[in-house]
């Protein structure tokens, strides 16, 4: 369980920029980065661009130096990261510090599952590796809660007014405000008369507590790691044999003999070693290979345009376009997570009752349904009570909002249980021996690279055709992707991985 930590970490650095954000919009004078929205699709880009980078070379580190080592790094990376972004004085200091931790989040992607999977007994291994996907998504609600109790604390974005033209006025949500120097006002209230007014100070800074949290787990990976075995598979295959059987016996019964798990270990890296493994190059070259490559990367990619990292990454965003106060849709994002913890439970149960088509196409379809809700939500039930400057009004029935909530939640349900676990297992059972390792991190390389696009564009499609031109798209690509879905991925579940090769070679010739 210590290494899932790494899995943590990687949900919480991912999820703990939903409730930054509203600080970090916030003026340089009230101690925030004033952040366009380009340069906020970018803190979240650069963070995305680092996993890519971490999770194709993390893999082959951790081949080279070994699983423990490679996690133990990762958490030093995590560590410094999080310290660095916390203390980022600017954009430009800040962009690079988010590549690193990604780097960190993207190299545990890579290593923490293999880790779990080569230390752990036979009876336990499925049931670990789950657990590990679980502690990501846990990771994820950890930073909504964080995030929650530091805004309750430090109160949402607000600013001390210095001077301001006389007879400014501000009207947000149907309340007029006049703005006098001398007083605080929330960030909302401010935005809209920034030009009429200048800031004294404010509670900006609020985005520094939330990242440098993150520091806390990675010390208490890096502690725990020190006290954990290396990979016992990893010494095997490379001929430490001694080593391989001390480690071993670490992590099993006292009574249990340890020499057949080895010699088994041996054996089985033995026959894999007898097959000649593919590059890229060949994979595109033939036939069948290049569209099974093809249908994983579709697989990934229409993972990611189901937009669930805009709901994981702009959660509050969305919130205070449907009405709400920054503090309150800081805080409602927790319902968000508790949803997605909730959800990757019950995926875990339905992949072991269901097929797998069953499980992905059914998870999509719930979450497109969710999305076309969301975007009726909006044009029906938001849009026609916004001023000139996008405020609500107070004609606005005062349910509208908690059923974006609702909408969130559910969507993240139906994502969590069917389409994320669907995603990695079929991808997973997709590919054939001699190309898995190649295919599987191109793959995953596109599932990186297109998240780290839609995170980018997200914020200035909400900015320039807002919340219902957004989920439009976004549900239209949704109902291509079920289309293809259904025509074209195979079910997995009923045949061994052998008996697949053999299938996708005479279907796909």
């Amino acid at each position: 369980m210590i290494a899932t930590l790494g899995s943590l970490l990687f949900g919480y650095d991912t999820g703990v920029i939903s409730g930054a954000l509203p600080y970090m919009q916030m003026p340089e004078a009230a101690h925030g980065l004033y952040l366009d929205p380009v340069e906020e699709g970018l803190v979240g880009f650069f963070l995305l661009v680092g996993c890519a980078f971490g999770a194709f070379f993390g893999g082959r580190l951790s081949d080279r130096f070994g699983r423990r080592h490679n996690i133990l790094v990762l958490a030093v990376i995590f560590f410094l990261g999080a310290i660095a972004c916390a203390t980022a004085p600017n954009l430009w200091i800040l962009y690079p510090a988010r590549f690193v931790l990604g780097c960190a989040v993207g190299g545990a992607s890579a290593t923490v599952p293999v880790y779990l999977a080569e230390t752990a007994p036979k009876h336990i291994r499925g049931t670990l590796v789950g657990v590990d996907q679980l502690m990501i998504v846990t990771g994820q609600l950890l930073a909504f809660v964080v995030n929650a109790a530091i805004a309750n604390i430090t109160g949402g974005p607000e600013a001390l007014v210095r001077s301001v033209v006389p007879g400014t006025v501000s009207v947000l949500n149907g309340v007029t405000t006049t703005i006098e120097a001398g007083h605080s006002y929330s960030w909302e209230v401010l935005r809209s008369v920034q030009d009429s007014i200048t800031i004294a100070s404010g509670n900006g800074e609020t985005w520094r507590y939330m990242l440098v949290m993150a520091s806390i787990p990675a010390v208490a990976l890096w502690i725990g790691m020190r006290m954990m075995p290396e990979s016992s598979r990893w010494h095997a295959i490379n001929l430490r044999i001694v080593e391989a059987i001390g480690e071993l016996k670490r992590v099993r019964p006292e009574h249990e003999d340890v020499t057949d798990e080895i010699d088994e270990i041996v054996e089985l890296h033995r026959r894999e070693e007898e097959i000649a493994k593919w590059n890229l190059g060949m994979c595109f070259s033939t036939r069948w290979t290049r569209k099974l490559l093809i249908i994983g990367c579709l697989i990934g990619i229409f993972n990611q345009t189901t937009g669930v990292n805009t709901m994981m990454y702009y959660a509050p965003k969305v919130l205070q376009a449907a009405g709400f106060g920054t503090q309150a849709a800081i805080t409602l994002t927790v319902i968000t997570g508790v949803a997605s913890v909730v959800g990757s439970a019950t995926g875990l149960w339905l992949l072991a009752k269901l097929n797998r088509r069953t499980v992905l196409i059914g998870g999509t379809i719930g979450l497109t349904v969710m999305l076309i809700v969301m975007t009726a939500v909006f044009y029906f039930g938001i849009n026609p009570h916004l001023d000139a400057k996008g405020n609500v009004l107070a004609s606005m029935p005062p349910f509208v909002p908690y059923l974006v909530v609702a909408v969130i939640a559910l969507y993240m349900l139906f994502m969590q249980s069917g389409n994320a676990p669907g995603t990695w297992v079929v991808m997973s059972e997709l590919f054939p021996a001699k190309i898995r390792g190649v295919a599987m991190g191109f793959a995953v390389l596109c599932i990186w690279v297109s998240n780290a696009i839609i995170t980018f564009v997200f914020p200035s499609m909400m900015q320039y055709i807002g919340p219902v031109g957004t989920y439009a798209i976004f549900a239209a690509l949704n109902v291509i992707a079920i289309i293809w879905m259904i025509r074209v991925v195979p079910e997995t579940k009923h045949s061994s991985l052998e008996e697949l090769e053999e299938q996708f070679q005479t279907q796909y010739a």
